[in-house]
């Protein structure tokens, strides 16, 4: 860890009086130890322990704001459990905050008094990004996507060649060569964005989605110049890092003047960019933001698309990404498109907003120097999909869909892991397929 200076500690500080009086106020006094937000939390699961209980990274945060602003932590800190902010409490603040949580969310829903537990995380990691303590891997992720537009550091020329070759051989599959992806174009109805791990290592996704829009004879572009719909700085705690990225994208939608932004299948980058950046902007967006699980269930509730679940005969089972159900209230729409586009769909136990975070989430699968327990952890979500019985496992984001791929081959799953919009991309009806059942 870097030397601690009084310069560091006192940018540490000010994160706690950005608001105080209002929500910070509230959630560092609110906790009663009651202990039921325990269990809720994978890492206490896997390993029960008090130092993975929840209500201890609320403690830790609660008590460096006790020691420095109130009266009794400033002049007994003893009598409060006040810390001060030296070198052994940010270790402990880093291990609690950035190892120990994914920020699912799930200890919020348990709470018995409504702490804003995951708000207090953010709260102690937004500390400890003033300071210059985040992760170093993770720092790196988000340095990647300040200074080259998309977190994996994609070249520009690389990402429009992986588009073309998709083109073309979204042309052959669909035998029509006006099939499209577009690219910069202006005055469209959709804005549409990725993941910068599908056009690296996924990019079969862009192709369903290709042929979902294809399908719905949409008005569609992506940019490339500002496609990642992700924004690590939401996971660093780097305020001023989460609105440049929230600008960029702010900015390339305005300057292609669409009328639609449709973040792809990513559960934090949807969270960052739908929810978030109006509060790293400090205004609200003035143009439509929606996630493509909400568009892919429109599509096929307004009869956009034809879809046929004996197309997907395999079993089918969910998981729902943290921050799209459980902290952005979509649900029910994947539920709605499952059962439209698969024969068999099963549910998970616990699933919809309770479902356990695959351990993914937090920012855990860019920061490797916490690998062994976020593999511990995914073993909680190995046990979830065996009690299915599911051949497929569905989840509509990427991160989710790269932790499942290790979970699957670290405990021998033997099942395939899909994006929605790939599942939805198998189901569908062309309209030469009608043509062809109508002569037979």
């Amino acid at each position: 860890m870097e030397q601690l200076t009084d310069e560091k500690i006192r940018k540490g500080l000010e994160v706690l009086k950005r608001d105080v009086g209002s929500k910070l106020l509230t959630h560092v006094n609110a906790c009663v130890h009651c202990g039921l937000c325990a269990e809720s939390c994978v890492y206490y699961n896997l390993n029960p322990d008090e130092h993975y209980v929840p209500a201890k990274k609320v403690d830790i945060v609660s008590s460096v704001y006790r020691r420095y602003n109130t009266f009794q932590g400033k002049i007994a800190p003893w009598l409060t459990n006040a810390k001060k902010l030296d070198e052994a409490t940010i270790k402990d603040m880093v291990d609690l905050l950035y190892g120990s949580c994914t920020m699912c969310g799930r200890c919020n829903k348990h709470c018995s008094v409504g702490v804003d537990i995951e708000f207090l995380i953010r709260t102690g990691r937004a500390m400890l990004a003033e300071m210059g303590y985040v992760p170093e891997t993770l720092q790196k992720t988000v340095d990647t996507a300040i200074s080259t537009g998309n977190n994996m550091g994609i070249p520009t020329q690389e990402f429009i060649d992986t588009l073309k070759w998709l083109e073309e051989d979204l042309q052959f599959e669909l035998d029509d060569n006006n099939a499209s992806i577009p690219v910069d174009e202006k005055d469209k109805e959709i804005f549409y964005t990725l993941n910068p791990r599908e056009p690296k290592f996924f990019p079969l996704s862009i192709s369903a989605m290709a042929k979902v829009f294809y399908a719905a004879n949409e008005s569609w572009t992506i940019s490339t110049k500002m496609y990642d719909v992700t924004n690590y700085a939401y996971f660093s705690g780097n305020l001023e890092e989460g609105r440049v990225i929230a600008k960029r994208m702010e900015d390339e939608m305005k300057s292609l003047d669409a009328k639609r932004c449709i973040l792809a299948e990513c559960g934090h980058g949807s969270r960052a960019f739908r929810w978030e950046a109006p509060n790293y902007l400090e205004k609200k967006l003035d143009f439509d933001v929606s996630t493509s699980v909400e568009l892919l269930a429109e599509y096929i509730r307004d009869g956009r698309i034809e879809v046929d679940p004996e197309k997907n005969l395999e079993t089918v089972t969910l998981h729902d990404p943290c921050n799209l159900a459980r902290s952005g209230g979509i649900y029910e729409e994947q539920r709605y498109i499952l059962r439209k586009c698969v024969k068999n769909f099963v549910e998970m136990a616990p699933h919809g907003t309770d479902n356990l975070c695959c351990g993914g989430g937090g920012g855990q699968l860019s920061m490797s120097e916490y690998n062994e327990r976020r593999m511990g952890i995914a073993g909680l979500k190995a046990e979830q999909i065996k009690n299915t019985g599911a051949v497929v496992v569905a989840t509509p984001c990427h991160n989710c869909v790269d932790q499942l791929i290790q979970t699957n081959a670290a405990y021998k799953l033997n099942v395939k892991i899909k994006t929605l919009a790939e599942i939805v991309a198998d189901a569908i009806v062309l309209n030469n397929e009608k043509e062809s059942i109508k002569e037979n």
